[in-house]
């Protein structure tokens, strides 16, 4: 007999009956030596009761004995603080579907209200300024419906504050009058933060500092906290990288254990550790990067077979080799979810001993690789496939524009590489075959154009230019969406659960907006109800010369939903692919890492538990949205610092988003975006019109709309806020110049308080 049998039937003598008929009595046994009512025991309790319960009837109820008081309150309040249970003022327990409470996320706005995001979905509830007082952005929440506000949205009253997030907040320290406060970096904290002098500690006015929050915001007091942290100087070198860290809560400096750990590996592969594995040395595998990268996931290899097609050989750091399911690194790796790329800075998913080291694919050195062999047809079909670990040696590291240059002919490559020709030549033979089939399948191709920002040697921005995409990028891209593609049908045939990169078509509502907006261009999307990608490739083919074409993508780009990691297989709409995952990238995003011990496990004849893959799909779409939101931040800065020096200068643009409050317009040389104030537009009163993305005005007819041509002229960069302001140059300068007078002709008003305090104005 077990011990936790033997032990279960113990207890059962010592546990009153109405105990024992917990549906999960034998589960809570097995955890604790004295089990409590399970939290679904509880909740059914109170369901059958029918009415709030008294808390110390109910532990009567359930005899609750004085030693097992404590734990009681405990998991009491743990029920609580998951909105799974409601005290009320007459410490009554009670259940939230009852009282129609609902749990929810704040959202907090810049101008001091807020909304509520409920957990189990619908629209958002508006917070007002009043409510938000007694929460920070990030809050979870359990609110009531409290009526409907002026503008029809449903509003909500704070019930209960059920989980605090924001420990600590970044922003600029102020002193004014001898009180000390923090106005935070994120602009959705609205709520000033008290900073006591003699918690300040070296801090001075105008710094950037972390603040560690010691008393959370009420309804009747602010938010208290202290300074840990002075960065310096908001407009120091690299300070906005430090900034985006701390706002956006990424994880930036690796645990003792972690470092530790990653000291203990080899600098080099082992000779013990190509045990069992194929030798693979003798393929010319390259690596093909950009110049700046320092990490290589992937080298390929390619041969033509004739008239039988291609063998692509596609090599994968890897990573699972070395880190193993919870260890230090693992459990990192997991929390960071992703590498994150600044400008001049990367924050590493693995610290740099693996990322940049022993499993970066590094010329001329042995690594251990995943393999991906392919056979394809020489009509773009992958007729086999097969994994196996492997051992190879990078012959070269080659760049996307060196390979480019040799394959159009612009330059002859070096002698040391002349022998990698025919190789390189099947690749891009390879990748027109693959494109035809990609065509054929019916994948979209947005266009897009991303930026790149050089800097000086003093650290200051040099220029902003467009990163030119040649066909060596779409030689690489295709290659792994092929050995991507094998991944996810090689576990979906041995049915190891997985994480898939899920891409969902367009929702209903976007999919009705985005043909009411085609139809006023007489266009139409094809496929009816339920569109395919080949019906967006085939509009877009169709209006890829018109003048109108950045409009109409743009409008048809936003009809799609975010692609999201999900254990469940629902296709990758974008790709046209019924199954995709991320198996191309373990030393930067850890879903790539499970796909990798998921391919080991089947070859192991062993299976992977699909338990927790929902949770670390959600966590790891999060971590992704996070980098995302760091990354605009830091651009968007740095944008609106180099157009300080450029105020008054006039550039032509286009207008890349249409708003209720005015317009937003990329500048054609310098890939920056600015906003045109609806004040701006003229001497009319303009009309939003969200299903044209339009501006109308009222009285003159002038229209202004997404992906209309426009000159402007820079008026503000104000690097506080990362907003930079333009005003139209034609045809409505005139407008605005008699606003310039007038503003002028105005005598200057004294400001109160001290001067060069800092202090915004709300």
């Amino acid at each position: 007999m077990s011990t936790t049998k033997s032990r279960s039937r113990a207890n059962k003598h010592k546990i009153p009956a109405i105990r024992q008929a917990d549906p999960f009595y034998e589960r809570e046994i097995e955890r604790y030596e004295s089990p409590l009512p399970s939290r679904e025991y509880i909740l059914q309790l109170l369901t059958e009761a029918g009415c709030p319960l008294d808390v110390d009837a109910f532990a009567a109820q359930l005899e609750i004995t004085e030693a097992e008081r404590d734990l009681f309150q405990r998991r009491l309040g743990a029920m609580q603080r998951d909105g799974q249970l409601h005290l009320n003022r007459k410490r009554q327990l009670c259940l939230p579907d009852k009282l129609d409470l609902i749990k929810g996320r704040v959202e907090g706005h810049p101008d001091g209200f807020g909304f509520v995001a409920p957990e189990e979905g619908g629209d958002d509830l508006y917070l007002s300024p009043k409510e938000m007082h007694r929460v920070l952005h990030g809050d979870r929440v359990m609110v009531r419906v409290a009526g409907l506000d002026r503008r029809g949205r449903r509003e909500a009253k704070i019930v209960e504050v059920l989980e605090h997030v924001n420990k600590f907040v970044v922003g600029r320290y102020y002193l004014e009058g001898g009180v000390g406060f923090l106005i935070a970096e994120n602009r959705r904290i609205n709520q000033d933060i008290l900073v006591p002098t003699e918690h300040a500690g070296s801090a001075q006015p105008g710094q950037v500092v972390t603040v560690e929050i010691l008393t959370q915001p009420g309804a009747h007091n602010e938010a208290i906290g202290r300074v840990s942290e002075v960065l310096g100087s908001y407009t120091s070198p690299g300070m906005e990288i430090e900034i985006a860290l701390r706002k956006h809560d990424l994880p930036y400096v690796f645990p003792p254990e972690v470092e530790k750990q990653a000291e203990k590996l080899p600098a080099k592969v082992q000779k013990k550790d190509m045990a069992d594995r194929e030798d693979i040395r003798h393929l010319p595998l390259v690596t093909i990067d950009s110049e700046t990268a320092r990490d290589f996931d992937d080298a390929v290899y390619c041969e033509s077979l004739g008239r039988s097609g291609y063998r692509l050989v596609v090599a994968i750091a890897d990573v699972s080799h070395y880190v193993q399911p919870r260890d230090a690194l693992d459990s990192e790796g997991f929390s960071r979810g992703n590498s994150v790329y600044f400008p001049r800075r990367v924050i590493p998913m693995l610290p740099e001993a693996l990322s940049n080291g022993l499993c970066s694919l590094n010329p001329e050195v042995d690594r251990l690789s995943m393999v991906c062999d392919m056979r394809i047809t020489s009509t773009g079909s992958v007729k086999e496939y097969r994994f196996y670990p492997a051992v190879i040696f990078s012959h070269a590291r080659l760049t996307y524009n060196q390979v480019w240059n040799w394959l159009s002919g612009a330059a002859e490559p070096e002698q040391k590489h002349a022998a990698m020709m025919p190789h390189l030549q099947a690749l891009d033979k390879l990748f027109r075959t693959l494109l035809k089939a990609r065509a054929k399948r019916g994948a979209i191709d947005f266009g897009s154009t991303e930026t790149q920002i050089n800097f000086d040697d003093q650290g200051k921005i040099k220029e902003i230019v467009p990163v030119i995409r040649n066909d060596a990028h779409r030689i690489i891209e295709e290659c792994m969406l092929a050995a991507n593609v094998c991944a996810s049908d090689f576990l979906q045939e041995n049915k190891q659960p997985t994480l898939y990169r899920v891409h969902e078509g367009p929702t209903p509502e976007k999919l009705a907006a985005l043909r009411s907006f085609l139809a006023e261009f007489g266009l139409d999307l094809g496929g009816g109800d339920k569109p395919h990608a080949k019906d967006y490739a085939a509009l877009l083919e169709k209006i890829k010369d018109r003048p109108d074409h950045g409009l109409l993508q743009t409008v048809m780009l936003r009809s799609l939903r975010q692609a999201v990691y999900s254990p469940d297989n629902k296709g990758h709409f974008g790709l046209a692919y019924e199954a995709y995952t991320h198996f191309t990238s373990p030393i930067r995003r850890y879903p790539d890492l499970l796909v990798h011990r998921g391919i080991k496990a089947v070859l192991n004849s062993e299976k992977l538990p699909v338990k927790g893959l929902a949770e670390i799909g959600a966590h790891c779409s999060m971590t992704e949205r996070r980098a995302d939101d760091a990354t605009r931040d830091v651009d968007a800065w740095l944008k609106t610092y180099f157009m300080r020096d450029r105020i008054g200068d006039e550039y032509n643009g286009t207008v890349s988003a249409v708003t209720s409050f005015g317009m937003f317009v990329a500048l054609d040389d310098l890939l920056i975006e600015g906003l045109v104030h609806v004040s701006e537009l003229g001497q009319d009163y303009f009309h939003y019109d969200q299903a044209k993305h339009m501006m109308l005005g009222e009285r003159t007819g002038k229209k202004y709309r997404l992906g209309d041509r426009v000159r402007i002229k820079v008026l503000r960069a104000d690097i506080e806020t990362s907003k930079i302001d333009f005003s139209l140059v034609e045809p409505d300068s005139s407008a605005h110049d008699m606003q310039r007078a007038f503003e002028q002709s105005e005598p200057k008003k004294k400001t109160a308080g001290k001067s060069g305090s800092g202090r915004k104005k709300k």
